[in-house]
């Protein structure tokens, strides 16, 4: 069986030269040089991320899609069918960071999901609580509002994240027993409402590092890890990797 997929996410950092020497260590790392690894990178260092990894293992992801399916006169956009002409296989949708500087919603995330599958790539649709919520007692109804999204695609192929907000580069991490609770939650929404198959995987992002990576992806629950800070370190990122490679 495969190992749990992890993605690791730079978020807006990278500098050409930097890429460079990052991608190499990485490339060096039997960990990380496998399948059911990606990297998601700013847009304009994807086409030097697919280059660096063409003839690897390793999936190139981005980490958004403009909701315009169709070329057109949307300055600025990246469309899902450009993101697939250079190659990459894993597309992020609805990251907490996009849901909260730029307002994104479920009919923004719905179409995204939908361009991204017609282009033929996965999306990876992210779902989170924010501290209030999850101390007010919202956890299952915030995330089963954000699943709705799903719709869109039902039937189609595509991965779940499970992003505690507060606990997004906060140093702060789920329990294990919160996360375990959670993704078996999602498991089970997006089997009977959203066409999804028994093999989904559900990621866990949040402060995964290398010295909590082993705790959360024993858990069968857990279908990977979408790693943000850790990605940009070759060691930790690999340490995390390593942990990975769990059968599910």
């Amino acid at each position: 069986m495969d190992s749990k997929l992890v993605i690791g996410n730079w978020k807006m950092n990278g500098r050409t030269a930097a890429n460079q020497a990052l991608v190499a260590g990485m490339l060096a790392d039997a960990d990380i040089n496998r399948a059911g690894v990606g990297i998601a990178a700013p847009d304009i260092y994807l086409s030097q991320l697919a280059t660096m990894l063409q003839g690897s293992q390793i999936a190139v992801a981005a980490q958004d899609a403009s909701r315009f399916a169709a070329d057109g006169a949307f300055t600025g956009e990246t469309s899902a069918a450009m993101l697939a002409d250079i190659g990459c296989r894993y597309v992020l949708v609805g990251h907490s960071e996009r849901r909260q500087y730029f307002a994104e919603d479920n009919a923004a995330l719905s179409a995204k999901l939908q361009a991204v599958v017609a282009a033929g790539m996965v999306p990876v649709l992210c779902v989170g609580e924010t501290l209030a919520q999850r101390e007010a007692g919202q956890v299952e109804a915030v995330i089963g509002q954000q699943l709705e999204a799903l719709a869109a695609i039902n039937g189609q192929h595509y991965v779940v994240a499970y992003e505690p907000v507060w606990a997004i580069g906060t140093g702060k991490v789920a329990t294990i027993e919160q996360i375990d609770e959670v993704h078996k939650q999602i498991r089970a929404v997006v089997l009977q409402c959203y066409g999804a198959s028994d093999s989904i995987r559900v990621l866990y992002g949040g402060s995964v590092k290398a010295d909590n990576a082993d705790a959360i992806l024993s858990l069968a629950s857990v279908g990977g890890a979408l790693v943000g800070g850790a990605s940009l370190e070759v060691n930790g990122f690999g340490k995390i990797c390593q942990a990975a490679k769990k059968l599910i």
